[in-house]
């Protein structure tokens, strides 16, 4: 990280958090974010491919886009079909975006949005080499994406959103730019329990995913009140972190309580869909039908 010290209490110092991060690691290869203990930036940070899932058996995967950063494989889920137009929140050096691709075909297109001017440089370089002309990237912030309203058929995410500060104005984006009918695939990190105050207000593994995680069950209820209706889990699996990575955030005591408790940190990929009939959006009318599904426990 640079000089800075930006609190956990600042949208925008957590931005800053992310891009700086991301930058340093658009620099570096998968191979080289997997052989160092902790991805960029040495043994200090979050080990980035403690959470990340093998691409390589999947039809569009290019090696040199994937710089092992996502916690699940949302493409794999996303029920993409030929002529789809989709975008890829947090489109990094291009991963998702190149696997989009070869299931929506050359008659549909795929978007990329980053936050990081780098990824978006590296994934424009990958895209040119590859002579891939209906994918294209975009900088921006998935709070308030540039793409207009009503184009997307499909979404996919790979562990974005939960580095967003405001997480439940990008589901009012996603809910946005998805057409009358579209829906989404996205895979994320979210909590069961409370995560120690160490793990909470450090700053470096909130660009590492955990810190900036919230409960599982407000994830859902946020992604219910957007307006997404039906939602539901496709894959969950349990994130195990190292006690030596544990170790530079936790005390002793504090990493003996993580051990002994409840705390689970999980990888999810989450399906929603918005209805095809947008007057059913809570917005214009608060659907409690669609709020109260099974699992939203915060939102009724």
């Amino acid at each position: 990280m640079n000089s800075t010290s930006p609190t956990l209490t600042s949208s925008e110092a957590l931005k800053q958090i992310v891009k700086e991060k991301y930058a340093q690691i658009a620099e570096q290869s998968y191979t080289e974010n997997a052989s160092s203990c902790c991805g960029a930036g040495g043994c200090s940070t979050m080990d980035y491919t403690i959470m990340a899932e093998d691409y390589s058996s999947m039809e569009g995967y290019v090696a040199e886009a994937d710089l092992g950063l996502g916690c699940g494989l949302p493409t794999e889920f996303a029920l993409i079909k030929e002529g789809d137009v989709v975008i890829d929140l947090g489109s990094g050096a291009g991963n998702d975006a190149f696997v989009a691709r070869s299931l929506t075909g050359e008659k549909g297109k795929v978007i990329g949005i980053d936050f990081t001017e780098k990824m978006i440089e590296k994934a424009r370089a990958n895209a040119d080499k590859l002579g891939y002309h209906n994918v294209e990237f975009r900088q921006g912030d998935i709070e308030k994406m540039p793409v207009t309203a009503n184009v997307a058929n499909v979404i996919v995410s790979n562990c974005v959103l939960n580095l967003v500060p405001d997480k439940a104005k990008a589901f009012s984006e996603m809910f946005r730019v998805l057409k009358p009918g579209g829906h989404f695939s996205v895979s994320d990190i979210v909590l069961q329990g409370t995560l120690p105050v160490g793990l909470q207000q450090n700053a470096e593994m909130y660009a590492g995913c955990v810190a900036g995680a919230i409960q599982k069950e407000d994830y859902l209820a946020m992604i219910h009140r957007a307006g997404f209706v039906p939602v539901s889990i496709q894959k969950e699996r349990k994130i195990t972190i190292p006690d030596e990575i544990l170790a530079n955030h936790l005390n002793p005591a504090e990493l003996e309580q993580y051990r002994d408790g409840a705390l689970g940190i999980y990888s999810i990929t989450v399906y929603g869909e918005k209805p095809a009939d947008v007057n059913q959006h809570p917005s214009t009318t608060e659907s409690k039908a669609s709020c109260c599904a099974p699992g939203v426990t915060n939102c009724c």
